[in-house]
């Protein structure tokens, strides 16, 4: 993708660049057309967003330190196929094909990083938007949702998605917005899911006087352990395609929200 593909913009939102409009029939890309992603950086050192035609989406951080700081953890980290980032005079396609790289290898390995879930939200946003995503959710959770509600339980959801994605799967499912029972989301700038200073964080946020008032439900083992560390108390939620838990985990666990 070459920069008249792209509107660059500054942090105030000012376009330093602009996307060169293209005659019919040219049809502008799908949101399952928009990987790889491109990300110019080297002209415009202060750039802090890059929206790809009709896309909102930028890549690896809201700055150009912050993106290449997150590629040298990544090689510090040892994550497989993540390449250094060229010096700005090695010329652009250079770059950008080493930001494609990176962001591919960060995929493969899964990383619960927060830029990452950024652009995930981005990427999530234009599918919605567009219909070409759904939210889905157990059958089970609308019902026990609304109930939750009803009975004045406040529900907040804690994802290594960003908000922005959390909002979009929650106000999009087949059982309509569910996000009128939800009080509030949480992403991974509280903390690391398997850290129990991140549950700590929640519990004071969420207006309890002790962690041991709020119920954490996950699906992770490792989640449950640092939540019950951190006081909280936890129930481990066992659905289809989970990894199987160790043995003697002693933690309570359900098949289905309505158990609760």
């Amino acid at each position: 993708m070459m920069l008249k593909d792209m509107h660059v913009l500054s942090g105030a939102g000012v376009v330093l660049s602009a996307l060169e409009k293209k005659p019919y029939p040219n049809k502008s890309p799908k949101c399952t057309d928009c990987a790889p992603l491109f990300m110019k950086i080297t002209a415009y050192s202060k750039t802090t967003a890059v929206l790809v035609r009709n896309h909102g989406i930028y890549i690896g951080g809201d700055s150009r330190i912050s993106a290449k700081t997150q590629v040298k953890d990544d090689l510090e980290q040892g994550v497989v196929g993540s390449v250094a980032i060229p010096p700005d005079d090695a010329g652009e396609e250079k770059v950008i094909d080493s930001l494609v790289t990176n962001v591919e290898a960060m995929i493969r390995a899964d990383r619960k990083i927060t830029a990452l879930k950024q652009l995930q939200g981005h990427i999530w946003r234009t599918g919605f938007e567009s219909n070409e995503l759904q939210g889905a959710v157990f059958e089970d959770v609308p019902e026990a949702l609304e109930k939750w509600h009803a009975n004045g339980i406040k529900v907040y959801i804690y994802s290594s998605g960003s908000r922005e994605a959390q909002r979009l799967i929650f106000g999009n499912t087949s059982y309509g917005d569910l996000r009128k029972y939800l009080c509030g989301f949480f992403n991974t700038n509280v903390g690391n899911k398997r850290e129990s200073r991140s549950y700590f964080e929640i519990s004071q946020s969420v207006g309890v006087d002790k962690p041991s008032q709020v119920l954490f439900l996950t699906d992770v083992y490792q989640e449950a352990v640092a939540a019950k560390a951190a006081g909280l108390e936890v129930i481990i939620s066992v659905r289809p395609g989970n990894v199987p838990l160790p043995e003697n985990h002693g933690f309570k666990t359900i098949r289905s929200f309505a158990e609760i």
